[in-house]
């Protein structure tokens, strides 16, 4: 069974831990659960919302009950940002986080949201089970924080409620939210948007009282935070694709012992949970924003939006980890 938990249960809980840990150790019984928190920003009924129900009653079973996984989801332990720095200091064991925001901790994770880099799911995670993946888990671990796998968070669409973007040039002088992610904010930049980041929890509303024009997700993010109410037109611009990073702190490691393996083996089947979960939820959503007589769906001039945006790689192959970024495009092309 998951226990779904809250901001303040969770500090105080977190709290108490830090405080009285002789005082904990001492009451508690021999044969007592080792109990850990997840944390995600995700809506009810997204796929990322379910993949972590099931992590948790997958721990629980593999483990024989002796692990067991509290879920707090939609940003109730902060935004992304937030539950990474809870992550690094042990606050909280795992999260299932944006790209953008874990970019902060390990930059070279952006890359993987070069224009147009994949396709799709299965192009992406092919290369990540390569030595693209070998190589962040490395510069994951040296920050102390345990990759458990490549969530997918989608390929991404543009929104908003001005007008319909069929090239480039309708996107010129437009406000669009992004996460802070440096890739997806050169993206838009290169198209001559300005870009506004948001968090998340609070994007419908500045959607709604127009602080932002328009934003860019996945579309199950789009339909379960009901971004659609208030961007009725959607471009198939499918300019980028993004993982959900599946992270563990080195101190929950640390505390699992000999269940870290059993818990291994429930993050990976999850993750594969969560990617089907996430390809069939896009396919069923557009199928309904097409019925929906209240949403444009609009399909864009794909080779204008890739000649818009090339230069992107370009710079991007400038940075310090420019070698890193030929690296992900030659696996991609491979």
């Amino acid at each position: 069974m998951t226990l779904e938990i809250n901001r303040r249960m969770f500090l105080a809980s977190a709290t108490a831990a830090f405080a009285a840990p002789a005082l904990v150790a001492g009451i508690r019984p021999a044969r007592a659960a080792t109990t850990l928190t997840l944390g995600h920003g995700a809506a009810p009924g997204n796929p990322r919302t379910l993949a972590a129900s099931k992590f948790a009653e997958l721990v629980a079973e593999k483990t024989d009950g002796r692990v067991r996984i509290n879920v707090a989801g939609a940003e109730t332990l902060g935004s992304d940002s937030a539950m990474l720095t809870s992550l690094r200091t042990g606050a909280l064991d795992f999260t299932a986080n944006s790209q953008g925001a874990t970019s902060a901790v390990v930059p070279e994770l952006a890359a993987l949201g070069l224009p147009f880099l994949f396709k799709d799911t299965d192009a992406a995670s092919r290369v990540l089970s390569g030595s693209v993946g070998e190589d962040l888990n490395k510069r994951f671990e040296a920050v102390g924080i345990v990759p458990l796998g490549w969530w997918d968070n989608g390929v991404r669409h543009l929104t908003n409620s001005k007008r319909k973007v069929v090239t480039p040039s309708d996107v010129k002088g437009m406000k669009i939210r992004t996460p802070a992610d440096p890739m997806t904010i050169d993206i838009f930049q290169s198209l001559g948007a300005s870009t506004e980041q948001i968090a998340f929890g609070e994007l419908y509303i500045a959607l709604q009282q127009g602080v932002v024009d328009g934003q860019e997700n996945p579309l199950a993010n789009i339909e379960s935070s009901k971004l659609f109410e208030v961007n009725r037109f959607i471009s198939l611009t499918a300019h980028k694709w993004e993982s959900t990073p599946f992270l563990m702190s080195k101190i929950a490691q640390a505390r699992l012992g000999a269940d870290l393996e059993a818990v291994k083996a429930a993050a990976e089947e999850a993750g594969g949970l969560q990617r089907e979960l996430s390809v069939q939820k896009s396919a069923q959503v557009l199928e309904a924003f097409k019925k929906n007589s209240n949403i444009e769906v609009v399909d864009v001039d794909r080779e204008a939006f890739v000649k818009a945006t090339a230069s992107v790689a370009d710079n991007w192959k400038k940075k310090p980890f420019g070698d890193f970024v030929k690296q992900i495009e030659a696996a991609a092309r491979g």
